[in-house]
């Protein structure tokens, strides 16, 4: 019998679209935690508080609101656990991820012939995938006309869509859902704790999925915050779903949530962990303490700085996200995109490529929003981009970046 050698994982600045570093205080209130049962006392009440946290994270009054045990796609799993066999469903993908959902969608709102045809890859009718071009965002009138001419009976988008580094139009996706008696869902597992946005103020979208592992750095693995309007509560209850594990109505049992009313007890559905718990309460406190509005700001400020900065070594830019920029690499370059993002990651820097066409670079500042870390990622950056053989002049870089921290620009 072979034993291998206890693994040791080194320690790496994560500096992709996710996941984000840590916080150690989040880290610390993971390793603190005592062993306990799902349903001690202590555990109960760190699920009661952290769902009226997510409320407050979310700018919600939705009753159900609370975390999905796993990753981000287990959240938008259990979104997307409302559509059934033959619902119309229209879906925005302009992106690895929004076409991951999609794909999603399709499996689930397919018939036995749909899925037979094409288990891993079903194309039902009933299903239309509006292809957004990539480095473009979802606007206003991209959802106006495809619900204008498919009246479908949901519609999905991302919010913030990482694989391109686009920020969608959320207003116009409401509004068009509104106008057209569409019900929307939307995967905001890249906008929730980096942008400043109320998901009240927009009625129409009745299921919210987000993740945490990037703007609520609730890792080691937690849960995937999720909300959901009266609306899809009611379809769920009238309809059921098929699942057990991301039943909206199960998990809410184990939240404390039943029939639409809180109470100070939590019902079985599956084993959770003190740890998980612990972890996610305190991510959240951190963001609520830091605040929605500044910590968006924050973002925003620190973001331009990093543009910035690679434009001047010759990179385009071509994402609007606060918390990550994709970039091509200088004309001379073009084509070597991949073996600068794995020369950075062999010395323990983890910037990413898009993981699909056309390939880009991406680079993200998930908590780190200060000039400390930006300083660092620019610095590992320059050095990597001069190692490839591109000609700039890195004191310029730097001395512009110092620059743009010194002069009179506020994050407030």
């Amino acid at each position: 019998m072979n034993i291998f050698p206890p693994l040791e994982i080194p320690h790496t600045l994560a500096a992709g679209p996710g996941p984000g570093n840590t916080d150690p205080r989040v880290i610390q209130a993971f390793a603190n935690a005592g062993v306990a049962d799902h349903m001690q006392a202590d555990v109960v009440r760190g699920m009661i508080e952290c769902k009226h946290m997510l409320r407050e994270a979310w700018g919600t009054k939705n009753v159900y609101t609370f975390g999905v045990a796993g990753t981000g796609w287990d959240g938008l799993d259990s979104i997307q656990s409302l559509i059934l066999p033959g619902d119309k469903v229209v879906v925005f993908n302009n992106g690895t991820f929004s076409g991951i959902d999609g794909l999603t969608i399709r499996m689930k709102a397919s018939s036995q012939e749909d899925l037979a045809a094409n288990p891993s890859d079903p194309q039902p009718d009933n299903v239309i995938m509006v292809n957004v071009p990539h480095g473009t965002s979802v606007s206003a009138e991209m959802a106006e006309e495809a619900m204008a001419e498919h009246k479908p009976m949901f519609a999905f988008m991302a919010h913030y869509e990482t694989g391109s580094g686009r920020v969608n139009d959320i207003q116009g996706f409401n509004d068009a859902c509104a106008k057209h008696g569409v019900m929307g869902m939307v995967d905001a597992v890249s906008s929730l704790g980096i942008g400043h946005f109320n998901i009240d103020d927009y009625p129409a979208i009745i299921a919210w999925a987000s993740c945490p592992q990037k703007g609520i750095l609730g890792l080691p693995l937690s849960y995937a915050p999720v909300s959901f309007r009266p609306e899809a509560i009611d379809l769920v209850k009238k309809r059921g779903c098929y699942t057990y594990v991301h039943n909206p109505l199960l998990i809410a049992r184990h939240w404390g949530i039943t029939d639409g009313v809180d109470t100070e007890t939590s019902g079985y559905h599956r084993t959770h962990s003190s740890f998980s718990v612990a972890s996610f309460h305190e991510a959240l406190r951190i963001y609520l303490t830091a605040g929605r509005k500044e910590t968006a700001k924050a973002y925003e400020y620190h973001e331009a700085a990093l543009k910035q900065a690679v434009t001047a070594m010759g990179c385009r830019p071509t994402s609007n996200m606060p918390s990550l920029v994709v970039m091509d690499l200088p004309a001379s370059h073009a084509g070597r995109e991949k073996e600068i993002v794995g020369n950075c990651r062999a010395q323990g820097f983890g910037i990413w490529p898009t993981l699909s066409e056309p390939t880009q670079i991406r680079i993200g500042i998930l908590n780190q929003i200060n000039q400390e870390a930006v300083t660092e990622i620019v610095d590992r950056f320059a050095d990597a981009m001069l190692e490839l053989g591109v000609e700039f002049s890195k004191e310029v870089v730097m001395a512009g970046l110092k620059d743009y921290y010194g002069s009179e620009r506020a994050v407030a």
